[in-house]
Order: C-alpha cells, then sequence, then structure tokens
C-alpha cells in the first residue's frame, strides 16, 4: 500500500512538471508570436533598412514634381539632376531606373563645327547627316519623337534616348534649350542632323546642366 502511494506522489510531481515545461513552452512560443507579427524579433533589421534612404525618380521626392530620363525637375522651377537629389536628400541607393545601354560615341568633330556645316544667324550650326523624307518640317506646335545623344565638346556623352533604347517624344514648345527648338524647324522625317549649339542658346549657364557649347546628333523619327 506504501509502495503505491509513493509511486502516486512521484507520477503527479512528474506531471506537473512537464505541464508545468509545457506551458512555459507555449508561453515563450506565444510571446514570439507576437513579437513577429508585431515587428518586433526583426526590429534591428528594419532599423538598418530604415536607415538607408532610397531615390526612386517614379516618386520624386519632396520639393521635385517630375522626374525622367537622368533629371528631375524643382518645385518653382530648375532642374537637378539624379545625382544632385541623391546628394540633397541624403540617398545611398537608386531604384526603379531602366540599365542603360552602349552610348555612341563622340564624333570626330565634337570639339569644332565643319566650315561645310550651315550656321544660322542665332548661332546655332548644324550639319546633315542624313536628308530625310524631304517633307513638312516640325512647329513650335508639334510633338516630336526623336533619338538623339548630347556630348560636351570634350567628348563627354551627358544624355542619350539612344543609351536607355526608348525615343524621347515632348511638344517642341516645351523644350528648354532654344538651340534644340531652331534646329528642329530644320528637319523632315527621318532627317539626322549634328548640331552645336552655343551656350546662351543651350542651358544658358544652368546650374547642374552641362555648360558651355554642346553637341547633339538628332533623328526626328516622327511628329504630329
Amino acid at each position: 500500500m506504501i509502495y503505491r502511494i509513493i509511486f502516486t506522489f512521484l507520477l503527479v510531481v512528474v506531471l506537473g512538471a512537464c505541464k508545468s515545461q509545457g506551458d512555459t513552452a507555449s508561453s515563450s512560443s506565444s510571446t514570439k508570436t507576437a513579437s513577429a507579427q508585431s515587428g518586433e524579433v526583426d526590429e534591428p533589421e528594419v532599423l538598418e533598412s530604415r536607415g538607408e534612404v532610397v531615390f526612386d525618380p517614379r516618386n520624386p521626392p519632396a520639393g521635385f514634381t517630375a522626374c525622367h530620363r537622368n533629371h528631375c525637375h524643382r518645385v518653382g522651377g530648375g532642374v537637378a539632376s539624379y545625382q544632385q537629389v541623391m546628394d540633397e536628400i541624403g540617398a545611398t541607393k537608386i531604384i526603379g531606373v531602366p540599365k542603360l545601354g552602349p552610348t555612341p560615341e563622340a564624333p570626330t568633330d565634337v570639339a569644332d563645327p565643319p566650315s561645310s556645316a550651315t550656321r544660322t544667324p542665332s548661332g546655332l550650326v548644324f550639319k546633315v547627316l542624313d536628308q530625310g523624307n524631304g517633307g513638312e518640317k516640325p512647329t513650335n506646335e508639334s510633338v516630336v519623337t526623336v533619338h538623339y545623344t548630347g556630348w560636351t565638346t570634350d567628348g563627354t556623352a551627358f544624355d542619350s534616348s539612344v543609351a536607355r533604347g526608348k525615343p524621347a517624344t515632348f511638344p517642341v514648345s516645351r523644350v528648354s534649350m532654344r538651340g534644340w527648338s531652331e534646329a528642329l524647324s530644320h528637319m523632315t522625317v527621318g532627317a539626322r542632323h549634328r548640331m552645336w549649339i552655343p551656350q546662351e542658346l543651350a542651358y544658358n549657364g544652368r546650374p547642374g546642366a552641362p555648360s558651355g557649347m554642346l553637341v547633339f546628333d538628332v533623328e526626328l523619327i516622327n511628329f504630329r
């Protein structure tokens, strides 16, 4: 009889200990689940990601209205290159920008237009590479589609729709460089021109923009 009592007592103690361990494990599991749901378990990782400022041109940061190609337009006027925007907002990473293809090499006459090039009274100089269809030419009210590459006179490329693999479409009236507007007025569909635009007809010393004379190869694909 005494052995039965002792055995029963020990069984109760053992079962109690197992239940206590099970409750502790269950409580620990519940705590981990709740923490995971609240994000506490991943908090160090979350804090680390929050410490990295990411620039996405598809969602312009405060102070900018729109981003495209390689620059953003500021609220109130003016532009800033993607790198300038990143510097201003403290971004260490950029996303949402298509990978660029190879940029066309600078032409051999990039530094100085040939004597055979056409010079206009405004100071624009252009050379016809392909004549085009000889039809109508864009006006200030036209919307044009073009492929182009731009270089500074030392041969440094600063913008290229060719590298992006997608032609640019825009109203002529919205072009910020007067030299571009004038140059387009000399082109017909299918034409390719090389144009040298003096600074006063280009960005005219605008902060953050390429300075000096700029050289462009432009192909007029279409206009309406």
